[in-house]
């Protein structure tokens, strides 16, 4: 049984507090359908760069009907179909796709798509681009691939000391969109400290959903002794949530890919357990965990809304005109 609770009212049962909003945004839902919706219309094997989500069921769920996910390009046979992935990628993996003669369908987050026009818009005015973010994701691999020239990399508040630029540099800000809320902006904080001149971007680079489901994690682990964040371990924003989660209150905070990785001792004195997921992460994995959570001693799941998301995004427009000619619109 799940219970919808308004903030500032005591939780119904009180054994387990549900975050919402969590789960799938809408970049990574039209991620997983465009992939679902390729298989369909073209027939396996439709080929992913990446993952396209930083989800492991997801992934192998994909797998299971066809697609065939590779590290790069050349791994893709010439003329095949090829999906990029939710996380974006660099104007290079482009031209290499053009060279090869692939079938480009491009799944790249429409949130993400904006921070590249920023860098691009940003490198044409000659700006020192600060792009705060983790080295070696892809998605930062595919922004600072829009203007390699222009882009400094800033991982955490501690390396802005270390940062120097010519008298008279023109300085700007972008960010990862999945990381943690309130150390970008301390990251960001101590940038416009050193550099007075530091420019932002048109709006914050953080994506809805992240925003969101940081806000929510707050607002359950404050109460909870235990905070389970299901997603996969190379999900930047499911990281991020038990941080988060740790920051805001909770005793302990634990990531787990599924609930096989749910340990019983987690749960020895602990009253209140809250439960998360990632943004790349099926509803059906936070349900097991719930099922697991009620058969041992915490039945009552109590959903904490804290923001309604009504977010949707069109398909690649690549897939909607194929599907459109073979008449499955």
């Amino acid at each position: 049984m799940t219970t919808h609770v308004d903030l500032g009212m005591p939780p119904v049962g009180g054994s387990v507090l549900l975050a919402d909003p969590r789960g799938y945004c809408a970049g990574v839902d039209r991620a997983v359908i465009t992939v679902e919706k390729a298989l369909d219309l073209y027939g396996a094997p439709v080929y992913v760069r990446k993952q396209i989500v930083h989800n492991k069921h997801v992934v192998n769920t994909l797998a299971e009907r066809g697609a065939v996910f590779v590290e790069e390009l050349d791994e893709v046979p010439e003329g095949a179909t090829v999906v990029f992935s939710a996380h974006g990628v660099s104007p290079m993996v482009h031209e290499q796709a053009a060279e090869r003669g692939l079938k480009t369908i491009d799944a790249t987050c429409p949130l993400v798509t904006k921070v590249h026009h920023e860098a691009r818009r940003f490198a044409a005015e000659d700006y020192r681009i600060l792009l705060i973010g983790h080295a070696g994701h892809e998605e930062v691999e595919g922004t600072a691939g829009e203007a390699p020239e222009h882009i400094t990399l800033v991982e955490s508040p501690d390396d802005v000391d270390a940062l120097e630029f010519p008298e008279g540099t023109r300085l700007s800000w972008l960010s990862q969109t999945t990381l943690s809320v309130d150390e970008t902006m301390e990251t960001v904080r101590r940038l416009r400290e050193k550099f007075p001149q530091l420019e932002d971007p048109p709006s914050d680079d953080i994506c809805y959903a992240t925003q969101n489901r940081q806000v929510a994690v707050k607002e359950i682990a404050k109460d909870a002794d235990l905070v389970i964040v299901v997603g996969s371990s190379n999900s930047s924003n499911s990281v991020r949530l038990v941080e988060v989660a740790l920051e805001a209150g909770a005793s302990a905070s634990y990531r787990i890919d599924d609930v096989s990785e749910l340990q019983e001792e987690w749960l020895d004195g602990v009253e209140t357990v809250g439960v998360t997921s990632g943004a790349s992460v099926p509803d059906d994995l936070v349900q097991d965990v719930l099922t697991y959570l009620a058969e041992h001693g915490h039945p009552d799941a109590a959903a904490v809304r804290t923001a309604d998301e009504t977010l949707t995004f069109a398909l690649p427009p690549e897939l909607r005109r194929d599907m459109k000619a073979a008449g499955k619109v």
